[in-house]
């Protein structure tokens, strides 16, 4: 089985201890690639220690993550800037907005993410776009003519099938995880109604971990449980959607 994870933190303290035991279980498992999205100026250096051991199977994204968008916006942001002048990124995130944790900083996240968006089409790279509580907020800024060239992934979907057929009219992808296990999940309708050339994979490790691993530190070779409920509800073999979320992961990230 060929597969990429589109979206893991790898690089956080959750896997202090047991790192190269981690990433070996993803490898077994069919795992080739990994996309590691950054989420500020604390997580560069341990982003790139890590991605550094595993060069070509661990790819490092740039951004700033909104819940992450605080009173010192302006100098987190400019050390993001300075990092992707630094280095050939695939890609800029995570980044978007958050209005589930807290409202407060509502325009200072706006503005991040319009920046961001604008760094995205300078270099010619796409987004991986976090949109928790905010799809409204996030699609009223990426409408806008000037962002109508960004691509990227909408990443941990949780929309339904008209916002999903929306977001992929505009030639984004759906990042489908853990999420699409749970029992009261809607989302089986949603990858039940879209295009599977629109739907890429992701673990968001360590976080939604698949069922039977709910609750527990997500790893990205629980990714095969995704897999396999994507094949249940397309009615294709594991093998059919690992090979072809993969070459959609390929084509929006721009990777042989």
């Amino acid at each position: 089985m060929h597969l990429i994870d589109t979206h893991s933190h790898l690089y956080l303290d959750d896997f202090t201890g047991d790192i190269d035991e981690v990433i070996q279980r993803a490898f077994h498992c069919g795992v080739e690639r990994i996309f590691l999205p950054n989420i500020d100026s604390d997580t560069i250096v341990p982003l790139h220690k890590l991605a550094d051991r595993y060069p070509q199977r661990l790819i490092p994204l740039m951004g700033l993550h909104p819940t992450h968008v605080k009173e010192n916006y302006k100098t987190e942001l400019d050390a993001i800037f300075q990092q992707l002048k630094r280095y050939a990124y695939k890609g800029i995130g995570e980044i978007g907005i958050d209005l589930y944790h807290d409202r407060s900083f509502l325009d200072e996240q706006n503005d991040v993410f319009e920046k961001q968006l604008e760094m995205a089409l300078m270099l010619d790279i796409p987004v991986v776009i976090h949109a928790r509580d905010s799809f409204h907020e996030i699609l009223r800024i990426v409408k806008q003519k000037k962002f109508e060239k960004v691509t990227g992934i909408f990443h941990a979907f949780t929309g339904n099938k008209d916002l999903a057929e929306e977001i992929t009219s505009m030639g984004f992808m759906l990042g489908i995880g853990g999420i699409l296990t749970y029992k009261n999940s809607k989302l089986s309708e949603v990858v039940k109604a879209i295009d599977i050339e629109n739907i890429v994979l992701e673990s968001d490790s360590p976080y939604l971990a698949p069922v039977p691993y709910r609750g527990t530190r997500n790893e990205c070779s629980y990714l095969i449980y995704i897999v396999q409920k994507v094949a249940e509800i397309k009615g294709l073999t594991p093998d059919e959607v690992g090979t072809i979320t993969s070459h959609n992961a390929k084509k929006i990230f721009k990777i042989e």
